[in-house]
């Protein structure tokens, strides 16, 4: 057992990404040698059918990692649903939703799966998984707020890094795979200034060393210990000295 001297003081704050300067302010931490992003959705939510993030058990659809409600138009549907997973049917889903909404309040995830099966021609539904898989992924980004606080964090997570402390991110789906590997790239940017400037003008100095060019992936062995982790994808980058 470790000595009194080298245990590990563990503190657990209670926040999401974006409340990362918040947090940290609060704990009074005054750097960070390591940081890990963890961006899966915690599975036991997702299973829980009350949480109404699942299109495989019929409950309450709210999606919200703290509860509430919130309505949306068939334009900013569709966009949300094109944007956040390339769903081909994405108007049409969008007008079904808002054209079911109108006669009555769509109110478990189970209505919302109906429709969403209603909207897309059952020639399309017999390949590419559960039809609804694409709509509720990105619904629950929507709502939640998923990417915006995710770049917040980052941006927050490399300013309080120490020099040579390292930055580790696990993503599940391309688009924020896509959001870590725009904010590595920013924050690694050489010094564009004209030759002879004797300070920076560009804001440009690199604050990050990327270390991994390519995503890690999940080996057979891990993805068959854990089938979720099949679409797992590990960045780190270096703060430079």
């Amino acid at each position: 057992s470790a000595s009194a001297e080298n245990a590990c003081e563990v503190m657990l704050l209670r926040g999401n990404f974006g409340d990362l300067d918040e947090l940290l302010v609060e704990a009074q931490v005054p750097g960070i040698d390591a940081i890990l992003f963890d961006l899966g959705v915690s599975s036991p939510q997702l299973d829980l059918p009350q949480r109404g993030f699942s299109f495989r058990e019929d409950a309450l659809l709210d999606m919200r990692m703290d509860p509430g409600r919130q309505t949306l138009s068939a334009a900013e549907l569709t966009r949300i649903i094109r944007d956040y997973s390339d769903e081909k049917w994405a108007s049409r889903i969008a007008q079904f939703i808002v054209e079911r909404r109108e006669s009555h309040p769509i109110e478990t995830t189970g209505e919302l799966v109906d429709i969403i099966k209603a909207a897309i021609p059952a020639s399309a539904r017999r390949a590419g998984g559960h039809p609804a898989k694409r709509t509720f992924q990105a619904l629950r980004i929507e709502v939640n707020g998923e990417l915006t606080v995710l770049r917040r964090g980052l941006d927050a997570a490399i300013r309080w890094l120490n020099p040579g402390g390292r930055i580790a991110v696990i993503s599940y789906h391309s688009l924020e795979d896509r959001a870590v590997k725009q904010a590595f790239a920013e924050h690694s940017k050489k010094r564009t200034c004209p030759p002879g400037f004797p300070v920076c003008v560009c804001g440009a100095n690199p604050a990050l060393k990327v270390i991994t060019r390519k995503p890690i992936l999940p080996t057979e062995a891990e993805i068959e210990v854990n089938p979720r982790a099949r679409s797992a994808k590990l960045r780190v980058a270096e703060k430079i000295r």
